[in-house]
């Protein structure tokens, strides 16, 4: 069984360091991110700064996803900015509501709302989960009120901002959207739409970390690269 999970696991294509998909550009990314968002809140927060966290631990998971995978749907300016804040106003709702008491519920409802909002309000952000829970459990265990969602918003917000410039810096659009080229340029006719592709994907009934109009990108590259070896005298 072990050894199945680990076959299944899903896996990146290999990265070197260096390059436009090298590992130490995103890592670089995260690094700077983290830096000025610390710094940012803090100096927003002035003689607030002992009585409020200047970093909340879910921005670590967000800057993974806005500087290693930058083109996912899930690591979008939206989902950044909306899905933490969003979560943590759930989460410290919940908690201020339910009190000391029950904290472990709070934080429950607080997780599971915060996935069924972000999916309606189209900003689905995994460490918006993290983000309800912390405030879930803050608010019934320390204190915490709608006054901590200031340092968050600072957080993603120095936090986005570095990502677009620095994204950009290294030639990755950000957010993302990705040029569809028109049917007249392609060296091979285009035998699907993006309508069949949102078809197959309810036929699978599966969601993928991938937006479509990539899907449709990379359907018509492969289409050109196949007629273009299939041209190549053999």
């Amino acid at each position: 069984m072990f050894q199945s999970l680990i076959a299944r696991s899903a896996s990146l294509l290999p990265q070197s360091a260096l390059g436009h998909l090298g590992w130490l550009r995103g890592a670089l990314g995260a690094t700077i991110g983290i830096g000025v968002a610390a710094l940012f809140t803090q100096l927003l927060l002035g003689a607030n700064t002992a009585g409020l966290p200047w970093l909340v631990a879910p921005l670590g998971a967000s800057a993974v996803l806005v500087f290693a995978v930058p083109a996912s749907p899930l690591a979008q300016p939206w989902s950044v900015i909306g899905g933490n804040l969003i979560s943590a106003a759930i989460g410290i709702g919940f908690g201020l509501g339910l009190g000391l008491g029950s904290a472990a519920l709070a934080a429950s409802l607080a997780v599971g709302t915060a996935i069924a909002v972000m999916i309606y309000a189209r900003c689905l952000h995994p460490p918006g989960g993290a983000c309800a829970l912390l405030c879930a459990l803050g608010a019934s265990t320390q204190g915490w009120d709608f006054g901590h969602l200031w340092p968050i918003l600072a957080n993603v917000l120095a936090l986005s901002f570095v990502g677009w410039f620095y994204n950009n810096l290294t030639g990755h659009q950000w957010p993302h959207h990705v040029e569809l080229p028109k049917s007249g340029n392609t060296s091979a006719p285009v035998g699907h739409t993006r309508r069949d592709i949102e078809e197959v994907l309810t036929d699978w009934n599966e969601v993928l970390d991938v937006d479509v109009d990539d899907l449709d990108a990379f359907y018509q590259a492969l289409e050109r690269h196949v007629a273009k070896r299939r041209a190549r005298p053999r």
